[in-house]
């Protein structure tokens, strides 16, 4: 059985169950460009299952026979209460807390998937296809917009702002609980800039969210 708890960036746990972690395609609209993808006309959702989540911290694993596998570098927002229809201030409000997330994609698989129309979960969902951060309390992360960014080898990959999202935060999680409840200690994944790549190891990967949260990894 995985182990992954959610934390707060000083270490201590947040008492909530990971449930299921909720997250958009295309939010970005050089990263649809980039994998020579359409813009959507409204929010491309998939689901990550609670299995997919490890500790962002821990020397980074995935499959090696099923293709590539790419990062992708994604700004984490920690859902503190439920929210089914919800409005925008409900949403807004039942923000607990933000982190970083790598949704890592099999590639080549997703590339064959949606050439036959099928939904992309076996690759995005598989066992440590999501690593997450600690977060950091809301109450401490009050701005009007967030950036984050990627460096891989000490060299910057990818640089992500909250004002270039096609869908932001609070319109999406409203969007989100208007298609299925959001409960407590889910995850909302808020969509990927230009910049992504494959995974390779030995890679140092260098994650930063603002002045607020650095965290690193390596690939195993």
């Amino acid at each position: 059985m995985p182990d992954y708890q959610h934390h707060w960036k000083d270490g201590t746990p947040v008492h909530l169950p990971l449930g299921k972690i909720v997250c958009i395609g295309r939010n970005y609209a050089e990263h649809a460009r980039e994998l020579n993808n359409p813009v959507p006309d409204e929010p491309l959702l998939f689901i990550k299952p609670a299995t997919s989540a490890v500790h962002i911290t821990r020397p980074l694993d995935f499959p090696r026979d099923r293709g590539a596998v790419h990062f992708e570098t994604e700004l984490a927002v920690l859902i503190g209460r439920p929210l089914t229809n919800a409005s925008a201030s409900e949403a807004e409000s039942a923000i607990l807390g933000y982190g970083l997330a790598l949704d890592l994609t099999l590639r080549d698989l997703q590339t064959r998937l949606k050439e036959k129309g099928q939904p992309w979960e076996r690759a995005k969902a598989f066992d440590g296809a999501c690593p997450l951060s600690p977060f950091i309390s809301v109450d401490r992360l009050r701005r009007d917009h967030l950036t984050f960014t990627l460096d891989i080898n000490r060299e910057r990959q990818q640089t992500g702002d909250t004002r270039d999202m096609l869908n932001p935060i609070v319109p999406l999680i409203v969007h989100m609980s208007s298609q299925f409840t959001l409960m407590p200690g889910d995850v909302v994944l808020t969509g990927t800039p230009k910049g992504v790549g494959p995974m390779e190891s030995g890679q140092i990967l260098s994650l930063e969210l603002e002045d607020a949260l650095f965290v690193e990894t390596t690939v195993l």
